[in-house]
């Protein structure tokens, strides 16, 4: 887990667009009417949002501590509006970034999936937003010559609805119809893509992209196939880091607890009244700071400093001893690490982070290894949190170079 943004067609059915223009500014386009059922996938409009050159590349990376020196070229950025389905299967739609280089190479165009990170506002998605970091490391890859997609999940961005904070299966859906959909972006309409995707997240996106990489593994899209995987601080160890949080053992554990509380809510049902698991005043408050409309500068000051302070103690004993409804819940986002990837693993980790504490890292190279999947860990160092993405990234780089 990580602050809430706390600090600063390759498959039939895919509708072909093109635009007239591509520059920043140009119109949305809307796909046309369909003449079948819609799919997985299929496009609603392409929006085209950035067109960076190589110098001002750098400048962007320079503003989130992110290294410069894999710069190759510009890059030109789009949302993509698609469709999709939420948590319980029904039709929904979704966005996401897709990034362009702005000179493509001849041969096969190698694709990117970027996981990303906490987020509790819709406009703070890297779809949406200059300032997101998560923009920032899709540029990264696009500036050294990687098509990325990365899908902002349910909820967030322009989709419609709640995001479900730490749904690992709805992340996986909506990350496999993005990648269905980035095929129709301008520049990538008539180019072959590799299909074995780079798969690569942060904090949140780290299972994010564990649960990403097994279901394509089992087939999710024959399309695509897993060239690598890189995921970076992630909570793999949901139920040991839940545990920790609980009494405050992280920093920024009221945000992560409330956050997850109130979105676990609406998928698993573990309160009927907020105040069985708020403490007043925050019973009454807490629901609608979460509701996708808020930006943490928002949010940070309306929440107790401390989680003893924001639950009753029944349910901060629950998150500790979980049983129940939560308890399935931690389960099943515990087993992302739980399988045998078709290609090595490389987990990301610094060991002072205060966000996502480093036995997770071990957890998920302990739980592959136990299956007899090659996997290690990276050590970032002794940095904190949000400096841990910007040290992992040109490593991973390396990482889908060799794959």
């Amino acid at each position: 887990m990580e602050p809430i943004s706390f600090m600063r067609c390759l498959v039939a059915g895919c509708v072909v667009l093109v635009l007239a223009g591509c520059g920043a500014g140009a119109a949305t386009t809307s796909a046309p009417p369909a003449t079948s059922a819609p799919s997985r996938g299929d496009v609603v409009s392409v929006t085209p949002l950035e067109q960076l050159d190589a110098p001002a590349v750098a400048a962007r990376l320079r503003e989130f501590g992110i290294d410069t020196g894999r710069v190759t070229g510009g890059v030109r950025a789009f949302r993509v509006e698609y469709r999709t389905v939420d948590p319980d299967g029904a039709p929904t739609t979704a966005s996401s970034l897709v990034a362009v280089p702005e000179a493509t190479p001849g041969g096969r165009l190698r694709l990117v999936s970027w996981q990303h990170g906490t987020t509790a506002h819709k406009a703070a998605a890297a779809s949406v937003s200059v300032d997101s970091s998560d923009r920032a490391a899709a540029y990264f890859f696009a500036a050294a010559g990687h098509v990325v997609s990365a899908p902002d999940y349910l909820g967030l961005g322009v989709g419609p609805g709640a995001h479900p904070y730490n749904h690992h299966d709805s992340a996986v859906t909506a990350s496999v119809d993005a990648l269905r959909a980035a095929r129709t972006v301008p520049g990538l309409v008539d180019r072959e893509l590799d299909p074995r995707v780079l798969i690569s997240g942060f904090s949140q996106g780290g299972p994010a992209a564990m649960a990403l990489g097994r279901a394509m593994d089992d087939g999710a899209e024959p399309a695509f196939q897993v060239g690598a995987l890189a995921p970076i601080a992630g909570p793999y160890d949901f139920t040991g880091s839940v545990a920790v949080a609980a009494p405050g053992g992280i920093a920024h554990a009221t945000g992560y607890l409330g956050y997850l509380t109130v979105a676990w809510n609406r998928l698993h049902h573990l309160y009927g009244d907020p105040a069985e698991a708020f403490r007043p005043p925050y019973d009454r408050t807490i629901e609608a700071l979460f509701d996708g409309t808020h930006p943490f500068e928002e949010i940070e000051p309306k929440l107790p400093a401390t989680p003893a302070e924001l639950f009753t103690p029944a349910f901060l004993d629950q998150l500790q001893h979980p049983t129940g409804a939560l308890r399935d819940a931690l389960n099943a986002a515990d087993a992302t690490c739980d399988w045998v990837p078709s290609v090595p693993v490389r987990i990301y980790h610094a060991a002072s982070d205060l966000d996502v504490p480093v036995a997770n890292a071990e957890f998920c190279r302990r739980a592959l290894a136990e299956r007899g999947a090659a996997a290690e860990v990276v050590a970032l160092g002794d940095i904190e949190h949000l400096d841990s993405m910007g040290a992992a990234l040109p490593l991973v780089l390396d990482q889908f170079a060799a794959s």
